[in-house]
């Protein structure tokens, strides 16, 4: 069995992967794509399986879309991949397969998305369709301060600010729940507590367990099929009606989890990609 690992930088969550994998005595390659050149016309790469781990977006769709095409099973697929990477396809699936997420809008001039945002009501979040680590997002209070941000992203003119997604304030007294779901397994879960409203633990969050109860578990499997499976992570936000569905994450960190949860989570990822490697 030949094991490829895409990946860009090698973070803490790949070594602690790369560890586990070597462990096993796994034969392993590491395919680093910025030193990756993808022949179109011909077949360059042979895998029983490639994880990957790009931390840019774009350059693991293109990736994943070629490896699939060649018939090379990857964890993630691309489908996969162009649906977690892009909030509007995410929400979308969301939706279609009637998992609860906030009310969410989508608009593209400044005109139609004040509308949308006083149709939905103060306060709503903006985020960018295409984004992670909580970057560029703004909680919008009133009207003035969504003409303020409506006008810079105008301004700004990049695809990035060009698509107005606006979604539903949830309020999270301090803290939100991040689940992890391999296969069809919810693994564990921990809360992220913060006094900002963004609770990431990228940007200064505090992780604690959070006991996987029966409506996490429900929720959280959910949201995974819908956006095709595999290895993710699923945003919850609990809320008077219940939990919701904030967004579903493919390539995402574990590192702050593993000794939150007491769940050996790169062994748990290790296990779903040996066993689709061993799939006909």
């Amino acid at each position: 069995m030949k094991i490829g690992l895409l990946s860009s930088i090698l973070r803490r969550e790949e070594k602690l992967l790369l560890d586990e994998l070597r462990e096993r005595g796994i034969n392993l390659e590491i395919v680093d794509d910025r030193d990756l050149i993808l022949r179109l016309d011909a077949k360059g790469l042979d895998f029983d399986v490639v994880l990957e781990r790009c931390v840019n977006h774009s350059r693991a769709l293109y990736v994943l879309k070629t490896l699939n095409d060649w018939g090379i099973k990857t964890v993630y697929s691309y489908k996969v991949a162009e649906i977690c990477g892009n909030k509007f396809l995410t929400t979308n699936s969301l939706i279609r397969h009637r998992v609860p997420t906030p009310r969410t809008a989508l608009a593209f001039t400044p005109k139609s998305a004040l509308k949308a945002i006083e149709e939905i009501g103060y306060p709503v979040v903006l985020k960018p369709v295409v984004g992670s680590w909580g970057r560029l997002l703004s909680k919008i209070n009133d009207k003035e301060a969504a003409e303020t941000v409506l006008e810079h992203k105008a301004i700004l003119g990049s695809y990035q600010h060009s698509i107005f997604y606006i979604q539903e304030y949830i309020p999270k007294s301090g803290r939100d729940i991040r689940s992890f779901v391999i296969g069809d397994e919810t693994i564990c879960a921990i809360y992220r507590y913060s006094s900002h409203w963004i609770t990431n633990t990228a940007r200064g969050g505090r992780a604690e367990n959070c006991l996987v109860t029966s409506e996490i578990d429900s929720i959280s499997r959910a949201a995974a099929r819908a956006v095709g499976g595999g290895v993710l992570a699923v945003d919850l936000f609990e809320s008077d009606s219940g939990l919701q569905v904030n967004e579903v994450n493919y390539t995402m960190e574990f590192r702050n989890s593993i000794q939150t949860t007491g769940v050996n989570i790169p062994a748990k990822i290790v296990d779903y990609v040996l066993s689709i490697a061993a799939m006909e």
